[in-house]
């Protein structure tokens, strides 16, 4: 799938639960909160199934939308880029 492919499924998705999986093999689910044109931004609901969350090049932590950021956990939302998207799948409810 092409990253213009995921940009709008990802925005057809703002405030539902997913499941994204990157390219290198790290696995992401939560609520996507919002899509830019470059990053979805995930809230996790569950934290043991997001993956390699600890590396800055697995995943972007944000304060908020306009705020810093840094690899780690900084306030609850996940940023994958679009380019890393390997899947994308909705669930049709919360864990």
């Amino acid at each position: 799938m092409s990253f213009e492919h995921y940009y709008h499924t990802c925005c057809e998705h703002i405030g539902r639960t997913v499941e994204i999986g990157c390219r290198d093999g790290a696995a992401y689910r939560g609520v996507i909160e919002h899509v830019d044109k470059e990053y979805v931004y995930l809230r996790p609901f569950d934290e043991e199934v997001n993956e390699h969350h600890e590396s800055p090049n697995h995943g972007l932590f944000l304060w908020g939308f306009g705020g810093s950021f840094a690899g780690g956990f900084l306030g609850g939302l996940t940023g994958v880029a679009l380019g890393r998207i390997a899947f994308f799948r909705p669930y049709p409810y919360y864990y």
